[in-house]
């Protein structure tokens, strides 16, 4: 049986009027071992057969049979599998990949076969030696003369095996010296036993092969041997792997090529990496602006107390009538700090007045307090001692001052614990300063505000009886807006009628939280265009990149690539692009931050673990979706087109 068997093949080119009749039945029976030369003048059809007979082409009509296997049916890898086997080419333009070593060119068929790395590097180094490129294993094609290249496609050939070897003017763009060491070469595989196919158009060359079919307006129109006696052929390929380790191996060589084909364009990796920066850094900046500024609002909010509901007279601070209600009492607190959810609760009253030390008078606001109402508001001290439940009780005439009180009443650095200040001519003693509380949205910096018991206020400054306010600090696992409606029962209950609002501060944190989350959100889906128009970025980039580098491509299939091989490698090329801008997004927005934080002391720009995997991821998404479409046109490229592509 034949090795190669071609029965009334024809092909077409063109359409209608343009259509063109470039191979007429022809018939070829080729045996295992042979040398045959295909001659002919330019435009007779010895190429479009050779690219037939090498399943770069397909018939448009007739069968072709390896080895009694029928090619017609046969899917693009199946076709791929056959070439990776069976075939090697040697091509007239060497077809060498510039951006990697001559050991990875002649090692890049056994990549698609499976085989591991350390493996198909030993063997492309044997083969570079028995070829006479010993020492050049590392000298990527341009370090590499005429010559030198096409030894190196003669590698590649074999390195599956190569069976049979299609050499298409294998020293056309050779020297005459370069062109009869090839040529040399090329006898030596016929003599080891390789099946040899050329096309020339050089009569001096093809007579060099052991069969000659000379090819005329597309028709053999010769067919000669010098012997009809063919040497037996023991060439055998290589045997490919498949297995978990085989999908591993593929997937780290598709990403070693990407990365090289970034490497080796690094002016267009940037530009296609730009939109994709810009998205990136201006999603993460923004986010990390809308924490930051959530964070200082709910840190003011803090300030007044964590957790906490206050309880005030009249319908809302809008009530004109607010002033003269007096509702509140020291009873309703007691009360409400027995209810099981009441951490603690602080009756409070204030009135304004005339601060006297010494020489100096202040208006300053003094406010009455239980001894709870310091952790309740948040309030820290700085030095000294916070009153207590015995000073409470027994009406003690104590104070403690804020940072602001003393700095204005103190400002020679006299130690003002232990003095005494008369407010409405009362005496009270300092026993403690409050530390410096950050200026906030909710409270002044220039407010003078003293604590004293309320007790010692209502009974021997103001006279009230009532209080102006309570301050309840609910249990840390309890919902404050159940807590709230429970207050609120009771309240009323007591007093028959609700002449009480309140304020939570859990509402007042919710409401800040939602309205930055929302602003948040708008403004980083505005920001998120930019990603959008970045992924469009890649997707004409990558198109572009296919397109100037189709004959890649096409060398890639013609020994052997499935064309998952090639939508894996420019999907991820695709990816890595996006991912690699993704990253650097967020370095960008870090050290805009820094910037940022550096001159703005408002308040810092804070990062949220979240948002970087997810800008991150969100890059991620967008090389796969927009890169995706590249990839596949790349993957369905015809092999002879692409091969042709300048």
């Amino acid at each position: 049986m034949a090795l190669i068997e071609c029965k009334n093949i024809n092909r077409y080119f063109g359409e209608g009027d343009n259509r063109v009749h470039v191979l007429k039945n022809i018939n070829i029976s080729i045996e295992k071992g042979d040398f045959v030369a295909i001659i002919g003048q330019s435009g007779s059809g010895k190429s479009t057969l050779m690219n037939i007979l090498g399943l770069l082409d397909t018939p448009t009509s007739g069968t072709y049979a390896i080895a009694g296997t029928e090619t017609s049916q046969m899917s693009a890898d199946e076709l791929a599998a056959m070439r990776r086997k069976r075939f090697g080419f040697i091509f007239q333009r060497y077809n060498l990949l510039s951006a990697i070593s001559a050991r990875d060119n002649v090692a890049l068929p056994s990549v698609y076969a499976g085989i591991d790395h350390a493996t198909r590097s030993q063997r492309a180094n044997l083969l570079l030696d028995k070829l006479g490129l010993k020492g050049k294993e590392n000298n990527k094609p341009s370090e590499l003369s005429g010559g030198q290249q096409q030894r190196v496609s003669i590698a590649r050939a074999l390195m599956n095996g190569g069976e049979i070897i299609f050499a298409d003017e294998p020293t056309g763009a050779l020297d005459s010296g370069s062109g009869e060491n090839v040529m040399q070469i090329i006898h030596q595989l016929y003599a080891d036993g390789h099946t040899i196919i050329m096309v020339t158009h050089d009569p001096n060359i093809a007579a060099q092969a052991n069969r000659v079919i000379e090819i005329k307006d597309g028709e053999i129109i010769a067919d000669t041997s010098k012997t009809q006696e063919i040497q037996s052929s023991n060439v055998q390929s290589i045997q490919e792997k498949h297995g978990l380790g085989f999908y591993k191996d593929q997937f780290a060589e598709a990403c070693s090529m990407s990365i090289q084909a970034i490497v080796a364009h690094k002016m267009r990796s940037l530009l296609t990496m730009l939109g994709i920066i810009i998205g990136i850094a201006a999603v993460v900046s923004v986010v990390a602006l809308g924490k930051g500024s959530q964070e200082k609002i709910l840190k003011d909010i803090n300030s007044m107390g964590t957790n906490t509901i206050s309880i005030f007279p009249g319908s809302g601070f809008g009530d004109r009538n607010r002033s003269r209600i007096k509702t509140l009492t020291i009873a309703d607190s007691q009360a409400l700090a027995k209810l099981s959810y009441v951490e603690s609760t602080t009756p409070s009253t204030s009135t304004g007045g005339t601060l006297t030390y010494e020489n100096v008078s202040l208006s300053a606001n003094l406010y009455g307090a239980g001894e709870q109402y310091f952790d309740v508001r948040g309030l820290k001290l700085g030095s000294g001692r916070l009153f207590d439940a015995s000073d409470v009780k027994n009406n003690a005439q104590v104070v403690v001052i804020d940072d602001n009180t003393a700095k204005q009443l103190f400002s020679n650095g006299e130690n003002p614990i232990g003095q005494t200040l008369l407010f409405h001519k009362r005496p009270l003693i300092v026993i403690g300063v409050l530390a410096k509380q950050e200026t906030n949205m909710m409270t002044g910096s220039d407010n003078l505000s003293l604590y004293t018991p309320y007790t010692t206020l209502m009974n021997q400054i103001s006279g009230e009886k009532h209080i102006s306010s309570i301050a309840v600090k609910v249990k840390d696992h309890v919902d404050s807006q159940v807590a709230e409606k429970g207050i609120q029962e009771m309240l009323i209950s007591r007093h028959g009628t609700q002449d009480f609002f309140m304020r939570n501060s859990d509402s007042i944190k919710q409401m800040v939280q939602n309205t930055t989350g929302t602003m948040t959100m708008l403004i980083s889906s505005i920001a998120l265009i930019s990603l959008v128009v970045g992924g469009i970025g890649v997707m004409n980039i990558m198109l572009v990149s296919v397109t100037e580098r189709t004959k890649e491509i096409g060398v890639r299939m013609a020994i052997g690539a499935r064309q998952s091989n090639i939508l894996q490698q420019f999907l991820i090329e695709a990816i890595l692009l996006c991912v690699i801008g993704g990253v650097a997004g967020v370095l960008i927005s870090f050290g805009l931050a820094a910037v940022f934080n550096h001159f703005v002391k408002d308040f810092a720009m804070s990062f949220s673990t979240a948002s970087i995997v997810g800008a991150v991821l969100c890059s991620t998404a967008i090389g796969v979706v927009f890169g995706y479409m590249p990839a596949k046109n790349a993957s369905k490229l015809n092999p002879i087109d692409a091969l042709a592509h300048d």
